[in-house]
């Protein structure tokens, strides 16, 4: 039940937002308890308090959304390290409120020249040795490329400016948190094995960091100074850069210097679409997400999605069956477009999205085989992260970045402190064949030199009248695109404030394997109708080989009647939201 409240939490608000008045605090629905934090001038909502705090220190010193989001980045592979990152890569969307353009930065990592079709494959078959744990595993990393690239053209301050407070942080140290404790500790045996890693997240004894515990990276301070004084080319020309490639050649790697050096940051048009008087700007190709997004988006826009209730049995029908089409799509169809003519306009119209919906019948589950070829699949990756940044100005930022399974896999650049992605996973060794994560592709995401595998990652804004409205996104690998997409349905469709639209029980379907997994809280009638029409339920905790009970983890931000609302999804520990006045 919804109720109209002017206060909240007391404690919450002084917290988040000290400066703001009581009489001052506007009007908004609590949905269950679930109560956002409230800015009058900006707001940061990230994985890791700390980042956050930086991100929000940038704004009160004059910096924009921008300026902020680049620095909560390079705080974040500081203080959150299995997936904030400078050995990965990412995207981000930017909307810039002076000419109210949204436009996008594509960083993904791309393959060495030396990555050839057949570099993973033995007698016939894909080595999963080769293609994810090895040093053949990494690609040319993007992040601090795409950083720069972002802060030059539509920050305010200087590249070292933005990256000084990560900087403090690796050189004098944090305190761990109860998440960081927990994920060494569950890690510990592939980060031991490491001598690169062991030296840097277990104390001199060998014992565990724990809650509480000053973890200092003098390693990657000295990575993060050297950049600060001499800007990318020190990450991919310079003295980083010899040392990433040091360790390629004595680990078997293939990334050179050449590759370094030719790595940019592409800027892209947004995918965009409509959804009931709203405009969806997202990333397109070589991400999946944008496109996906807007497809089910399409699909489900001429129903009456809030009469049927929210997470109803009727409801989750329709999303069920509009992800497994859009699924079964994405796994033909979305690669890097550079070596792959994307059908971005065919997928994202509205006619084809009609033509799919009227295929969906109204009391039975499909088989996914009937869509398409049966192929099945494995377990998914949660190591990615995503924040979004909004300034007092209307600029914002939607940014979602990862190293894979870089962290957990154990590999570091010797000297440096950069965590390494193992992002080469993400393409399709052999054609149709699933990775690592559980993906499959076809020709559009085949592994070539220079080419940037497809990912899921979905940075999205979503803008009203051409000002950002909601900023969202969310890791989780292939669940990352339905996690997106059930965060807008609940903001748009029923009216939810952000901290309910982040905290409410999810599913994904990804048409392969066919099954529905679900978090806990579903009401168990709805399941039970949803099994009597055919549906597979499994529950996430049961069906991910992580354990990890939620489906994805949301970083949001709603902007409305002058006020900004955020949340960060608040089943997990250690995550901060701060608004700004």
């Amino acid at each position: 039940m919804k109720k109209r409240i002017l206060i909240f939490i007391l404690t919450t608000l002084v917290l988040a937002s000290p400066s703001l008045a009581l009489d001052r605090l506007p009007a908004f629905d609590a949905v269950d308890g679930f109560v956002p934090v409230i800015g009058s001038t900006g707001m940061v909502s990230s994985r890791h308090k700390m980042a956050t705090k930086v991100g929000a220190d940038i704004l009160k010193s004059g910096g924009n959304a921008i300026d902020a989001a680049a620095a909560v980045a390079f705080a974040l592979a500081v203080v959150h390290p299995e997936a904030g990152n400078i050995g990965g890569g990412g995207f981000m969307v930017v909307h810039t409120a002076e000419d109210h353009r949204t436009t996008t930065i594509d960083y993904r990592e791309y393959a060495a020249d030396l990555a050839t079709h057949d570099i993973y494959v033995v007698d016939g078959k894909v080595d999963p040795f080769l293609s994810f744990q090895s040093r053949k595993s990494v690609g040319v990393p993007g992040t601090v490329a795409g950083m720069a690239m972002a802060v030059q053209k539509y920050g305010t301050f200087s590249l070292a400016r933005v990256i000084e407070p990560a900087y403090k942080l690796a050189r004098d140290g944090f305190e761990v948190g109860r998440h960081l404790e927990r994920t060494l500790d569950t890690h510990k045996v592939k980060l031991r094995a490491a001598p690169e890693t062991r030296a840097v997240f277990f104390k001199k004894d060998g014992k565990n960091y724990l809650y509480g515990d000053l973890l200092v990276q003098p390693d990657l301070a000295t990575s993060l100074k050297a950049i600060m004084d001499g800007g990318v080319d020190a990450f991919y020309k310079g003295n980083i850069a010899r040392k990433i490639v040091a360790d390629q050649e004595k680990y078997d790697g293939i990334i050179t210097m050449e590759d370094m050096a030719a790595y940019v940051p592409i800027e892209r048009k947004p995918v965009f679409g409509s959804y009931k008087g709203y405009k969806i700007a997202a990333m397109p190709p070589p991400s999946s997400g944008g496109v996906h997004v807007v497809q089910m988006l399409n699909m489900l826009e001429n129903d009456d999605i809030a009469t049927k209730g929210h997470n109803s049995a009727a409801t989750l029908h329709l999303y069920i069956e509009a992800m497994r089409q859009a699924y079964a799509d994405r796994s033909l169809y979305t690669g890097d477009p550079a070596f792959f003519e994307v059908p971005v306009k065919k997928l994202t119209d509205k006619n084809y999205a009609t033509e799919t919906r009227a295929l969906i019948p109204v009391d039975r589950a499909r088989k996914s085989s009937d869509l398409a070829p049966t192929i099945g699949l494995n377990s998914e990756s949660p190591q990615t992260t995503h924040f979004s940044v909004m300034d007092k100005w209307g600029n914002a930022v939607s940014n979602t970045y990862t190293v894979n399974y870089g962290f957990y896999e154990g590999m570091m650049a010797a000297g440096t402190g950069i965590i390494l992605n193992n992002e080469m996973d993400d393409f399709d060794h052999l054609p149709y064949e699933p990775d690592v994560n559980g993906n499959i592709s076809g020709k559009a995401n085949a592994q070539e030199p220079r080419k940037r595998p497809r990912s899921s990652m979905t940075p999205t804004i979503v803008l009203k009248n051409d000002i950002p409205f909601l900023l969202t996104g969310s890791p989780g690998s292939s669940t990352i695109i339905n996690t997106v997409f059930q965060t807008i349905m609940n903001v748009i469709e029923f009216d939810m404030n952000i901290a309910a639209a982040s905290s409410k029980p999810r599913i994904h379907h990804e048409w392969m394997p066919d099954v529905v997994q679900v978090e806990s809280g579903l009401n168990i009638d709805t399941i039970n109708i949803l099994k009597s029409m055919g549906h597979n339920i499994v529950y996430r905790a049961e069906s991910n080989t992580y354990g990890f009970m939620t489906l994805g983890e949301t970083a949001s931000i709603v902007y409305k009647d002058g006020f900004f609302y955020g949340a960060h999804d608040p089943r997990n520990m250690d995550a901060g939201t701060i608004g700004l006045n």
